[in-house]
């Protein structure tokens, strides 16, 4: 299927203003890790523990923020942030940063103290209802409910237990009830339970979704590998391409991808996103994303080789990309239209990973025709130039004439 035929666009005739484009980016990247003093790690490089947790109302960033700095009980900086997404409403992140692995626990066992100190913890000896698993209610209610005279067998108070928790865990509650007489709708709850509910039981403001923890030693490895993993990978495709092809052609497309992943991150920089392991699978995704693209172009470019010997070398280009335009449009175009509707929909978890296909998947699609092309048309040019203006050493015989390099492709 083909989008476009018989199209003439002069691809390389338009690179300049992409190439500035590109090294305009890329010293904004740059400059703003410097004065950022860095990139913005994940918990899964820097190594600490991350809350997540959800409020009942909006959450009070102010009283939470104050609530950790009067407590004295954790051990490195601490961060609160919300959520812009929909789909995480009335959730925060508290993270911590931490030197020593021994602290990881400690800190953790801390956080949980804090947020009941300061959200309010009823009179000990009630459950908190929302917080509560399934056993836990269990064990719970069997004995106020036998006293109140509303006795179950097991299984009964299996399924009921199963039936309110069900409830509160269904959206739009997503793990949160206000009020105990909301579960009034939950078929064989009556207003007995209830009251058994509110004797025994309490309704927490918040709720703690989600705790990861990596210690700061795995963190600097986890890092390490993931360099190393990105590396590992540009190197492997050099080889290749270098063999199939020829050298240039490797090294122009290992810096076009280079190009990419390093826009991508500097990117990450400005817009404040954080980069965690899950970003680095999706830069590695888009290594090889792009680097088939400019596979798929330069192979296009070594069969007109062979037909088009007398064509210009920018000219044989230009109709190489124009003959793989419909190929790319479609490609990338469908692709992107896939990550659009992730990194709007994904949810937070997603957010990152998403942000940065959108990202390279941009960047990834114009570098394969105006970074990885235009290297290897300079590189001809310059070797062609050189070769004309070398002194001549004397009469050469038409039999020992050298192939132009632009002619040497395999």
């Amino acid at each position: 299927m083909e989008l476009f035929k018989s199209t003439n666009f002069d691809f390389l005739g338009k690179k300049w203003p992409f190439i500035i484009a590109s090294l305009v980016l890329t010293v904004a990247g740059f400059a703003s890790i410097l004065m950022q003093g860095g990139l913005k790690f994940g918990i899964d490089f820097k190594g600490g523990a991350l809350m997540t947790v959800k409020f009942a109302e909006n959450p009070p960033l102010d009283k939470i923020r104050q609530a950790f700095a009067k407590s004295g009980k954790i051990k490195g900086e601490v961060t609160v942030q919300s959520f812009t997404d929909p789909s995480a409403k009335n959730e925060v992140e508290i993270g911590t940063e931490l030197a020593e692995e021994k602290q990881l626990v400690a800190n953790r066992q801390a956080m949980e103290e804090v947020l009941a100190s300061a959200f309010g913890q009823p009179a000990s000896g009630k459950l908190d209802f929302n917080g509560a698993s399934q056993q836990q209610l269990i064990d719970r209610l069997r004995e106020p409910l036998a006293r109140a005279g509303v006795p179950m067998s097991e299984p009964q108070l299996q399924k009921l237990a199963a039936d309110m928790l069900n409830f509160r865990d269904t959206p739009p509650r997503s793990g949160m009830i206000t009020d105990f007489n909301q579960l009034s709708s939950v078929p064989g709850v009556t207003s007995a339970i209830i009251n058994v509910l509110k004797q025994d039981c309490y309704l927490a403001p918040y709720k703690v979704i989600q705790t990861q923890m990596v210690g700061p030693k795995v963190g600097v490895e986890l890092r390490t590998k993931a360099v190393l993993a990105t590396l590992y990978a540009l190197a492997g495709m050099l080889v290749y391409i270098a063999f199939r092809f020829e050298w240039i052609y490797g090294l122009g497309a290992v810096i076009a991808v280079f190009h990419d992943t390093l826009i991508t991150i500097g990117l990450f920089s400005i817009f404040h996103e954080e980069i965690s392991m899950t970003v680095i699978a999706a830069l590695l995704t888009l290594v090889g994303y792009s680097m088939n693209d400019t596979i798929v172009i330069f192979d296009r470019i070594r069969e007109n080789l062979k037909i088009m010997r007398r064509e210009p070398l920018e000219s044989l280009m230009n109709k190489s990309i124009n003959q793989t335009l419909s190929r790319t449009i479609m490609t990338s175009g469908l692709t992107f239209l896939t990550v659009i509707a992730l990194f709007i929909w994904g949810g937070p978890v997603l957010h990152s990973f998403s942000f940065a296909l959108v990202c390279g998947i941009i960047v990834g699609t114009y570098s394969s025709v105006f970074i990885a092309s235009p290297i290897v048309l300079f590189w001809h040019n310059y070797t062609d130039s050189h070769k004309k203006t070398a002194p001549a050493a004397g009469p050469v015989r038409p039999e020992t004439v050298r192939k132009s390099p632009a002619r040497a492709i395999k």
